[in-house]
């Protein structure tokens, strides 16, 4: 990769640039009908009268489809190249998700989620792993921001479709399916443009977790609190006495800070110690959750709390994917990414859940009593690593 001082102060060569709006481009698209089509196929399974155990059951299929495909990622993308097998991703996904409209039984729908969900992780560990191994090293962390920022953007948008196009019938497989193949256009955009993986990994997949643990953890305690977050804000929101459209609102502030705060927190990144920007995170984060229980009783105070509480959160996963770039390259990048949204997929199965039995026993403090508690122990993963590397 050329160094942007190799060629008289540019930042990206063409080759970098295409790549990296190539993959930005591709999986804006994923996210952007992911965002539709997680909330209507629960919707589906609850119209066609199933139990919502059942489809929170089926739902944890997509977590046990990341947790399954993220080990394959690496050797598929050896073996076809990056872009090709990002494009099988893409299309499989694409076309696997109609097949939930036409399919009856509940039991079609566990095969689905496995083949769905596992494609589309699929399309996030390898556009992941393309932006990072292409971002210039001086500007990473700003391109790990605009990433997170415009994935986000497609995120918050998602919902949109259904508004347009309803929640019943095929049309809103349908679209959001076309949504998903339109990815294939900046794919074959950035085609040349791909990554160095002729090399195979030097690192055993798992063992990220001991070579890069600050890095590798913050996926798995992100996942966990913004799994839980998103899908029990609005219940703590009614719990403290909101009423719904208001508790909703407070998801709505969280994502507006993951949304505006992500490019600042990656420049900050590019210009300071990451292992420490992702500590100072926790940090905060952990005090922000604490400080939600007194917060709790005025809207002026709780709202732009969760706003940047939002922003600082979603730092874990800007800063330790941009983490990773920095310290690996090649086949061990793309093993690295991986490992990250391994545990990111690890997190989105046990914090919904430990919320969900904490709020149970403490009321609503419940959910801000273990996010603090989940950034807490992070915080102690991060200072242990620290004082580990400066002992060594």
């Amino acid at each position: 990769m050329h160094s942007p001082t190799a060629r008289g102060g540019v930042l990206f060569d063409p080759r970098q640039r295409r790549g990296i709006v190539a993959a930005i481009g591709a999986i804006t698209a994923v996210g952007l009908a992911l965002s539709a089509s997680l909330p209507l196929l629960a919707l589906t399974l609850s119209e066609r009268g199933i139990s919502e155990g059942m489809i929170g059951l089926n739902t944890a299929f997509a977590g046990v489809a990341a947790i399954a495909a993220t080990p394959l990622c690496t050797p598929i993308a050896r073996r076809f190249g990056t872009p090709l097998a990002l494009l099988g991703a893409v299309v499989v996904s694409g076309l696997a998700l109609p097949l939930f409209f036409f399919a009856q039984e509940l039991w079609m729908w566990f095969p689905l989620r496995i083949l769905f969900h596992g494609a589309v992780c699929v399309a996030f560990v390898l556009s992941e792993f393309w932006i990072n191994a292409l971002a210039p090293s001086e500007r990473r962390g700003l391109i790990m921001g605009i990433y997170a920022t415009v994935l986000s953007a497609g995120f918050a948008t998602g919902p949109i479709i259904l508004a347009t196009v309803g929640t019943t019938g095929p049309a809103p497989f349908f679209v959001s399916a076309v949504l998903i193949l339109l990815a294939a256009f900046p794919i074959m955009y950035g085609f040349r443009a791909r990554p160095d993986l002729e090399e195979k990994a030097t690192t055993k997949f798992l063992s990220f977790l001991l070579v890069a643990p600050i890095a590798t953890l913050a996926g798995f305690f992100f996942g966990a609190i913004e799994s839980s977050a998103l899908s029990l804000l609005p219940l703590y929101g009614i719990g403290i006495g909101y009423v719904t459209a208001t508790a909703a609102l407070l998801v709505t502030a969280m994502t507006a800070g993951n949304l505006l705060l992500q490019i600042p927190i990656g420049m900050l990144a590019d210009k300071l110690d990451r292992r420490m920007i992702l500590l100072v995170c926790a940090i905060l984060g952990s005090g922000g959750a604490a400080l939600m229980i007194p917060a709790s009783s005025s809207p002026y105070l709780l709202f732009p709390l969760m706003f940047f509480w939002g922003g600082i959160i979603a730092g874990l996963y800007t800063i330790g994917l941009t983490h990773l770039g920095a310290r690996f390259s090649g086949a061990n990048l793309a093993s690295a990414n991986a490992a990250f949204v391994m545990m990111y997929s690890l997190g989105m199965l046990v914090g919904p859940a430990t919320t969900g039995y904490a709020m149970k026993a403490f009321d609503s403090n419940g959910l801000p009593i273990v996010f603090a508690t989940l950034l807490g122990a992070y915080v102690l993963v991060c200072l242990i690593r620290t004082i580990c590397l400066r002992l060594s």
